[in-house]
């Protein structure tokens, strides 16, 4: 067995709750009403999606050559 890790982004919504993403995994995205919610979700819903390419001989993404970078600057709006 093979240890996966993915980044997962949380954003936290304006009306309430929050959205959680897997960039590398194309349509995986779900929506707590808590950040542990959405973090739980979000574990299951990667765990689903691994099994689920698994099931079709697809190969499983990876983030091992995968940088992370953030960009700051100054809006005047």
């Amino acid at each position: 067995m093979k240890i996966l890790n993915y980044r997962v982004i949380l954003k936290k919504e304006n009306d309430a709750g929050y959205t959680a993403i897997v960039p590398s995994l194309p349509g995986c995205i779900t929506y707590g009403e808590t950040l542990e919610q959405a973090r739980s979700l979000i574990k299951e819903a990667i765990e689903l999606y691994i099994e689920s390419l698994e099931a079709h001989n697809e190969s499983i993404p990876n983030e091992d050559n995968t940088l992370e970078y953030m960009v700051s600057i100054q809006s005047h709006v």
